[in-house]
């Protein structure tokens, strides 16, 4: 008598168990009226069949070999696989193995016809999945555009109210704590250590690293979602601002490479090198004898003893001659002129394309064919409560559009002039001068009488950048500890 196994699979939680029974007894029913021995079964659960990777799937082709087993029943050919590339070669695998993929509710005749039909049905399947896939796309996407949550892990100081995120404010000020204790030097350990003695839990679990850092480097705290390259600003309210989390965003990527020691931020490391042995410039400290902390950057190869005579370099000083030659180097007018005009480009790219102003136009045309529809409806005689409430409401949310998007143009309408622009840019630069080593700084060779810096960009698209590198003496003199020297600082672009 010939055996066989079955395979069944569901492809999401949405559907129940009872998809696996009915597959199950149609397939048993199929194989009793074939006379044939059902052997095992192979089930797959809340597992998509757009790929492979699906564990008893792959259990029940691995079996195959033993060639135990000459059919493999499936209730459609669709439980099997919605890939018709997959399906062509596990099928094939399949009857190198000696056995036939046989369908319980699809009549395939033994024909060379079934070639065709086999051939229309898996076409058809692996439609249905792109078609139904394209569908909860575009689905997803509408909800997005009018602000819906889509589901998905619920961050920590958010809650889901009639499918619209809400802030919950207890949980919120837990968010600014973390991230303002974390700007302020406090070491996520301790943080954690605090948040857990005070018996404050993250949905219900205590506070660990990974959740920490979760929060830290999540962006929707400042309400902006990436979707597919598209950028929403409704569905999540503002908990931290935008400033704040990019200062927190340099931070930990600095943390992540080792920018900081456990007590001070030694903002060159891992960007500094050793000139005459290629060794990496590391953090040192002692203690003088009078008890002061003294901070340098040593060279690792020296410390390691292999010959280099890299004279230690006293961390603020070469911080200094750093920042001051980054600083000197972007207020050079033709660099300074070059950068303030692309940011002027950047503004105005900016108020052409403003991504709230295009979400806000959007829902207000779509209220308007709203309101369309519903007044034909009326004039066709279709009056009823509920289409006057269904009116009211219309007419309302087309005023707060009409508002927010008068808002919105007026935002767009004010350009902040070059003049403004400029100043703020020669401000800025010492504002923050952690940034300007974490974004522009690739890697700074160091000598005992000079500096070598390379960056990560041309600071200037002009064809004197071609060269790629400029070069000019620091315009102070700097006297290091235990010796002195004129610092000549060459930057590479």
């Amino acid at each position: 008598m010939n055996r066989a196994v079955i395979y069944a699979r569901f492809s999401s939680h949405s559907q129940t168990e009872q998809s696996i029974e009915g597959q199950l007894h149609v397939c048993k029913n199929y194989a009793k009226s074939k006379g044939i021995i059902i052997l095992d079964t192979y089930i797959d659960r809340a597992m998509t069949g757009t790929n492979d990777n699906r564990p008893d799937f792959q259990r029940m082709l691995k079996d195959s070999k033993k060639r135990e087993w000459k059919y493999v029943i499936v209730y459609k050919l669709d439980r099997f696989s919605r890939n018709k590339y997959e399906m062509a070669m596990h099928k094939k695998t399949l009857r190198d193995n000696g056995i036939k993929l046989v369908s319980a509710t699809e009549y395939i005749p033994d024909t060379p016809e079934a070639i065709i039909i086999e051939s229309m049905l898996e076409g058809y399947a692996e439609y249905y999945s792109a078609e139904l896939s394209q569908k909860v796309r575009r689905g997803m996407r509408e909800s997005r555009i009018k602000g819906n949550y889509t589901g998905g892990t619920l961050l920590f100081g958010y809650e889901v109210v009639d499918h619209k995120l809400r802030i919950i404010e207890e949980e919120a000020e837990i968010v600014r704590l973390i991230y303002s204790k974390y700007l302020n030097g406090e070491v996520l350990k301790d943080l954690i250590n605090e948040l857990n003695a005070q018996n404050i839990m993250n949905k219900g679990r205590p506070f660990n690293k990974n959740t920490m850092y979760h929060i830290l480097r999540n962006e929707r705290y400042t309400g902006i979602v990436r979707y597919d390259g598209v950028i929403y600003d409704n569905i999540y309210p503002q908990i931290i601002t935008p400033e704040t989390f990019e200062k927190v965003r340099v931070k930990t990527l600095q943390n992540k490479h080792g920018g900081n020691s456990a007590i001070t931020n030694y903002m060159l490391r891992k960007k500094v090198v050793c000139g005459y042995c290629g060794s990496n410039i590391t953090a040192e400290c002692g203690t003088a004898r009078n008890g002061e902390v003294m901070r340098y950057y040593k060279c690792i190869g020296r410390k390691h003893g292999n010959g280099c005579r890299k004279a230690n370099i006293h961390k603020a000083k070469l911080e200094e001659i750093v920042i001051e030659s980054l600083i000197d180097a972007l207020n050079r007018p033709k660099v300074k002129a070059d950068l303030v005009a692309k940011l002027m480009r950047y503004q105005k790219e900016q108020n052409e394309h403003s991504v709230r102003y295009e979400v806000l136009r959007r829902e207000q045309r779509q209220v308007d064919i709203a309101l369309q529809n519903l007044m034909k409806a009326v004039e066709g005689g279709l009056v009823t409560r509920t289409t006057g409430e269904r009116l009211k409401e219309l007419e309302q949310k087309q005023v707060e559009l009409e508002e927010q998007v008068a808002k919105e143009k007026c935002k767009m309408m004010v350009e902040i002039p070059e003049e403004t622009i400029a100043q703020f840019y020669e401000e800025a630069l010492r504002m923050e001068p952690e940034l300007l080593v974490a974004y522009l700084v690739n890697k700074i060779v160091l000598y005992d009488d000079k500096i070598q810096i390379y960056l990560n960009t041309p600071l200037m698209s002009s064809p004197e950048q071609d060269r790629g590198c400029f070069s000019y003496n620091c315009r102070k003199t700097y006297t290091l500890p235990y010796y002195g020297f004129v610092v000549h600082v060459t930057i590479y672009a």
